[in-house]
């Protein structure tokens, strides 16, 4: 059986991928030029190739830092609602068309998701910040230890009828036994 060659090996890591139309760079003698590319957004990257079976890719960026946002002025014709656009300060911006507006606005959810993602990944931490958790989490459970022993003090109060325990004596009596004479 021979395996489909997929344009990114790593399946897993593919967050979205279908056609889109990708606006050039450099606008011909008509205007801007729209080119359909298989698009893949990852965890990572932005790929984007010829057809859904290339191998390599036309292009990729590193999505971190870049904004999504649709952007009906990019087209003048029916399809301008299908419009979106990926924008990085400093950087080249990207222009893409998707088959529907419905479509459009998935790929734009997605990369925002992922973006939020990614920047709530790296949470900073300094070592007085651990040492400062570590202390939080020794008097929680000297909390817990306290209230326990509150919370057993108390019941044995309250439930008069139970016998308490004397000594290390922790085995229950079964009707029709005796306790143990020695």
């Amino acid at each position: 059986l021979e395996e489909i060659p997929r344009p990114f090996q790593d399946s897993g890591n593919i967050l979205k991928q279908g056609y889109l139309e990708k606006r050039s760079r450099e606008p011909s003698f008509f205007g801007s030029e729209w080119h359909k590319r298989w698009c893949v957004l990852t965890q990572q990257d932005f790929l984007y190739y010829a057809n859904e079976k290339s191998k390599q890719p036309k292009g990729s960026f590193p999505i971190e830092r870049y904004q999504a946002r649709l952007d009906p002025q990019l087209r003048k014709d029916s399809r301008k609602k299908c419009c979106f656009q990926l924008l990085c300060p400093g950087k080249r911006s990207y222009e893409f068309t998707a088959p529907s507006p419905a479509e459009a606005q998935d790929w734009v959810e997605q990369i925002r998701f992922l973006l939020r993602d990614l920047s709530s990944l790296t949470i900073p931490c300094d070592e007085d910040e651990e040492e400062e958790e570590e202390e939080e989490e020794e008097e929680l459970s000297k909390d817990r230890d306290s209230s326990d022993s509150m919370n057993n003090s108390q019941n044995s109060t309250l439930n008069p009828e139970e016998p308490e325990l004397e000594g290390e004596d922790i085995y229950e009596v079964m009707p029709g036994e005796l306790p143990n004479s020695q």
